[in-house]
């Protein structure tokens, strides 16, 4: 049987579609029982069956060892509800009717193309996992939008300074854990913001308590499904593999003497405590470089005005001018380019990697020859044509260090504020537990 890397772990990993409340057979009759009621919506029973049964196998195949009957259950049917505040979030800002279907087709064909699969036999060789194929698309379309949720009311609120920045990139010159690949495994606990200093001392023992217990050798993955508030914990608190410049900022002093196998002593941030567990490390490479071209292109759209033979023959009209000398590329860029972001830089794209480019525009750039104009071609947006100025083999290793010490300061950060953003969502819900 075929397993399909990604696919599967993203089908197991988020809850089943949320149902309408009121959700009857044609004779009336309720279909399904009601595990919790929030805002005006629900949590449904088969929802919170289904969510237990698939942890209660992924911690079979794991061999981990789950917590208590009871806390498990309140620990999944809480994800459920925090999932279901979320989605509610989402329908209020008009989030969920941006993910359309072509934009799940796209996330399910870059998920084929990582495979080596054709997109249209994705249902099949799901059916052989034992996955539904809707069931796997709606869950995938809610997957997708609390993502954007999250980089929506999130991510873009945290912010990162000049001096962060420039403190990291110190850090990752002389610091040891960014010449390796880290796989870690985390045990967070929350401090919320109204807790006083009794309750501040409350978790530091249960952070000792834990530290102890792993300290004569308790499974970590138990105590991490028990006790931390990531959203790693019935995972057994994996982050997985991580290269060093990856690494939250808040892990780089904790991990600069620790060796595979060892944990971290519990450590405080603003409002947590973390427990660390370093499972795997290994080398990793230090410099970058990428094959870039430096593009420019004269873009054509078709719209209500023009049609698509009318946008095409516009462009090969333009061409033969360029060709024959009686026009310059760059001011037939201007004057007839429907990309607003370079027309008025005669057309120019600037330096870059052709990926970052639609597949056909990539395409055609990759088979053309410097200074040498290609055809009209389509893409989504149009009609092209483009001509490669110049290509280079580029280091980009300063630029790497500065986008991952972005990342890594946002990554140390976005767990905590997104525990407190769930935090005052949930206190401001109404919501009815009935399991």
């Amino acid at each position: 049987m075929l397993k399909i890397k990604n696919l599967c772990a993203i089908a197991a990993l988020v809850a089943a579609p949320i149902v309408a409340a009121d959700e009857l057979s044609t004779e009336g009759e309720l279909l399904d029982g009601i595990a919790a009621v929030v805002n005006e919506g629900v949590v449904l029973e088969s929802q919170f069956s289904k969510q237990l049964e698939l942890i209660r196998k992924r911690a079979l195949a794991m061999e981990m060892q789950l917590p208590p009957e009871d806390a498990l259950k309140e620990q999944v049917l809480e994800r459920l509800i925090l999932t279901e505040i979320q989605m509610q979030r989402a329908e209020r800002i008009g989030l969920t009717q941006q993910i359309s279907d072509q934009y799940i087709n796209a996330h399910i064909q870059r998920i084929a193309d990582e495979n080596g699969i054709r997109f249209e036999d994705m249902p099949a060789l799901l059916a052989e996992d034992g996955i539904d194929y809707a069931e796997f698309r709606e869950s995938m379309r809610e997957e997708l939008t609390l993502t954007e949720l999250k980089s929506i009311e999130v991510l873009r609120s945290i912010r990162v300074s000049e001096r962060e920045i420039e403190q990291c990139i110190i850090d990752l010159e002389t610091n040891v854990v960014v010449n390796s690949d880290w796989q870690l495994s985390h045990i967070l606990l929350t401090i919320p913001e109204t807790a006083d200093a009794d309750a501040v001392a409350t978790i530091q023992e249960t952070a000792a308590e834990i530290y102890s217990r792993l300290q004569d050798n308790a499974d970590f993955r138990e105590l991490a499904a028990r006790y931390s508030k990531a959203a790693s914990a019935l995972e057994g608190g994996s982050l997985g593999w991580k290269s060093g410049q990856e690494v939250p900022s808040i892990f780089t002093d904790v991990l600069q003497d620790m060796a595979a196998g060892d944990i971290s002593e519990p450590f405080r941030t603003s409002n947590s405590i973390h427990i660390v567990k370093v499972d795997d490390l290994k080398s990793a490479v230090e410099r970058s470089q990428i094959d870039q071209a430096k593009i420019r292109h004269i873009l054509i759209s078709p719209n209500e005005i023009i049609d698509d033979a009318t946008a095409k023959q516009r462009l090969e009209d333009a061409l033969a001018k360029i060709r024959a000398g009686e026009e310059d590329f760059g001011e037939q860029a201007k004057l007839l380019s429907d990309d607003p972001g370079s027309a008025n830089l005669s057309g120019e794209l600037g330096w870059s990697e052709t990926s970052s480019y639609a597949p056909e525009f990539r395409a055609t750039a990759d088979a053309a020859e410097e200074g040498v104009i290609s055809e009209p071609f389509r893409t989504q947006f149009g009609w092209h044509i483009l001509e490669v100025m110049e290509r280079r083999v580029y280091d980009n290793t300063e630029e790497i260090k500065e986008r991952n010490c972005v990342g890594r300061i946002r990554s140390s950060k976005q767990e905590e504020e997104t525990l407190l953003w769930l935090q005052r969502m949930r206190d401001e819900a109404f919501i009815d537990s009935r399991i």
